[in-house]
Formats: structure tokens, C-alpha cells, sequence
């Protein structure tokens, strides 16, 4: 525990601890991204339709929403770590299930306990980091979080292409990748975080006391899982060859991997809820302006770069601004709660900017993504009425 550790070595404590977590989930995330492509390619060949596929990848979200609010209760029963490294396990053992159990039946039911196993995991790990982070860090911290997990998934599709998508390799790569996580998580056990049992609040408490923070995430899922599904056929509708048209999703990637630092560290500075407000409304003002920039492919490549950028640091900054609203035995439920509402956006996203575009031919693509950070953005201008003294360290 960091509140038993002498001061003298309390940096150097919060320093192994928070490597540990922010390894931990890079690991993973590797892993994860090798295994979503796969799984999809591997259902193609097994003779699925893109529905089924699709519903099959959405049990994913739905898993998060019905297990993850469990989390807290059971770490508090049996332990931080050994609920981490059950998770671990678990996703391990699932990926080379899906291998060794190649039937659509099954593959529902693996595709459920993979996902509640990564749900565990994430809530655990971002707990774990905002526990400690010193508070004037936290956002900076929750930056070189992101920026890593956002590489690490940036990973698992090139390892794919290395391994190819048939036979076990892949499936074990994962699985390694996965079982390597825990190295990281033994290594600095005795630092982890306890989380006091207890009935804790209700769901809805965590959105009563940091709307903006917990409301970030489920924008920032609905704008992530959308955005990234549906601006591939945004460009086909534009006139661009599939490849142009799903290249325009690694503009919005990289822009996402390069703002996360630079806005933790403005987080730290200022009132949260003003950076939170920042991102918003260069969320709304972007997604506006791709009509427009939609006319010349240079031009909307990097809007879409400044554009993700923005966009993906809600997700950093809102995990930043809850770190400081909630504390103590509450901080586990609270990231619970940001978990499963990112969930929410997942599956929420795509149906409505697709929708949209459907409706607006193509440019209601561009107009729901900017509606949805106005609205965020109207939650956030009420929050700053009240006072700043949560929203700092």
C-alpha cells in the first residue's frame, strides 16, 4: 500500500506502481487488437454474415455493461491483484479457446468471458493508476497512459500481419502477450491498491457527482466506436477507393496517440473541467467543419488529425477529472461507472452517426458526431457553475 510506504521512497513507490499498470494494460491491449481483427477475419471464413459478426463483436460491450459494475465488490473480497491476474488468465485462456473451439455457439460465450475478463482488467488498472498518481500529476499520468495503450494497439494489427490469421500462432501470440501482462502485476503486488468492503453508492450517485467526468466517457465511446466504423464508408460515399476511404481511420489514430500527453499536462494546470470544455468544443467544431474540408482529401486528413486528437483526449481528461472528484473507497465504483457508460457509447455510437449519415447523405455523419460534443459540452458549461475545488488537485 503507498499509504504505508516512508516518504523518502513514496515517489519511487508511485512511480513502480503506476509502470506496473500502465504495462500491465499496454500488454494487453496489444493482444486485444491482434485478437479483434482475427476473430473477425476467422468468423468470415467460417461462413458468418457481417451481421452476425457484427452482433457477435457487440456482445463485447454488452459483457462490460452487465459485469464490470460486479468489479469493485469482488476486488474488494479477494484482492486487487489476484482479481488482475485472474483476468489475465482468463482472456489468455479464451483466446486459445477460440481456436480450439471454432463453432459460432461457442464463440458467443467465449466472446462474453473474454470481454467481462477486459473489463475487470480495465477498471482494475485505471483504478490502480488514479490511486497513484499524485494529484498534481494525474493528468499528465493519465496522458502517458492513454498515449501508451493507444501504441499498443497500434501494435496488434502489424504483429497480425507478421503471423498471418490462420493456424494457432496468432491465437497463442495473443495469449502470451496476454500471460506476460502479469509479470509487471507481481512484480509490484505490494504496492497495489485495497478497496474497503462495503455496500458502496449506486450507479447513478458517480453521475451525480462528476457529470462531465463519467458523461466524457460515454461520448468518447460513442465518438471512438462510431467515428472509426463509420468513417470508412463516410469516404467510400465521398468517391474514395476502399483503401483511401479506411486509410482516413489512422488519421484520427495517430492524432489520438500524439494530443494525449499535451492535455494531461494542461489538465494539471487548470481547472479540469475547462480542458474537458476545450476538448468539446474543438470536438464540435471539427466534426463541422469535414464537410467542408471533405472537398480536398489533404485537407481532411489533417482535420481528422487534429480532429481525433481533440476528440480522444475526453477519454484521458475525464479519467483525470474523476481521479480528483472521487476518492478513497468510492474511486473503484467510480471507474467502474466510466467503464460500463464507455460501453454504452460503443453501442450506442455507431447505430446513430450511421443513422445520421443515412439520413443527411453523407455529411450527417460529420453533423451527429458534432451534435454529440455540443451536448457534452452543454453538461459541461452547467458543471462550471458550481465550484472548482474538485476539479483541481
Amino acid at each position: 500500500m503507498l499509504d504505508t510506504i516512508p516518504a523518502p521512497t513514496l515517489d519511487r513507490a508511485r512511480i513502480a506502481a503506476i509502470t506496473a499498470a500502465i504495462t500491465c494494460v499496454a500488454v494487453v491491449g496489444i493482444g486485444l487488437s491482434l485478437s479483434i481483427p482475427l476473430l473477425s477475419i476467422e468468423m468470415a471464413r467460417m461462413g458468418a454474415s457481417s451481421t452476425l459478426i457484427g452482433v457477435n463483436t457487440a456482445v463485447s460491450g454488452l459483457a462490460s455493461i452487465l459485469t464490470v459494475p460486479f468489479v469493485p465488490r469482488l476486488a474488494a473480497r479477494i484482492g486487487v491483484v489476484p482479481l488482475l491476474l485472474w483476468a489475465i488468465g482468463i482472456g489468455a485462456a479464451c483466446l486459445v479457446g477460440f481456436r480450439l473451439l471454432p463453432t459460432i455457439g461457442w464463440w458467443f460465450v467465449l466472446r462474453f468471458a473474454f470481454s467481462a475478463a477486459l473489463g475487470a482488467l480495465f477498471v482494475l488498472s485505471e483504478f490502480w493508476i488514479n490511486e497513484a498518481a499524485p494529484p498534481a500529476r494525474r493528468g499528465l499520468v493519465m496522458g502517458i497512459y492513454a498515449t501508451v495503450l493507444a501504441l499498443g494497439f497500434a501494435v496488434g494489427p502489424t504483429l497480425l500481419a507478421v503471423l498471418g490469421t490462420q493456424g494457432f500462432a496468432p491465437y497463442l501470440a495473443g495469449a502470451v502477450l496476454f500471460l506476460a501482462g502479469m509479470l509487471p502485476i507481481l512484480m509490484a503486488r505490494g504496492l497495489s491498491p485495497a478497496i474497503a468492503q462495503g455496500p458502496g453508492r449506486r450507479f447513478a450517485t458517480y453521475l451525480r457527482i462528476a457529470p462531465a467526468a463519467t458523461l466524457a466517457a460515454l461520448v468518447y465511446g460513442a465518438v471512438e466506436t462510431g467515428g472509426f466504423a463509420i468513417l470508412p464508408l463516410y469516404g467510400l460515399r465521398l468517391g474514395y477507393d476502399a483503401e483511401t476511404a479506411a486509410g482516413l481511420v489512422s488519421a484520427l489514430a495517430l492524432g489520438n496517440v500524439l494530443f494525449q500527453i499535451p492535455f494531461g499536462w494542461l489538465a494539471d494546470r487548470i481547472d479540469r473541467r475547462v480542458v474537458l470544455l476545450i476538448a468539446a468544443a474543438g470536438g464540435a467544431l471539427g466534426a463541422a467543419l469535414i464537410p467542408a474540408a471533405s472537398a480536398s482529401f489533404p485537407v481532411l486528413v489533417g482535420l481528422l488529425f487534429a480532429w481525433g486528437g481533440i476528440a480522444g483526449t475526453l477519454y484521458t481528461v475525464g479519467l483525470a477529472h474523476l481521479g480528483a472528484s472521487v476518492r478513497g473507497a468510492d474511486l473503484a465504483g467510480a471507474n467502474a461507472a466510466f467503464v460500463v457508460l464507455y460501453n454504452v457509447g460503443l453501442m450506442l455510437g455507431p447505430p446513430l452517426i450511421g443513422g445520421g449519415m443515412d439520413l443527411v447523405p453523407p455529411q450527417g455523419f460529420a453533423w451527429t458526431l458534432s451534435a454529440l460534443f455540443v451536448l457534452y459540452g452543454a453538461v459541461v458549461l452547467w458543471r462550471l457553475r458550481g465550484p472548482a475545488a474538485m476539479a483541481r488537485p
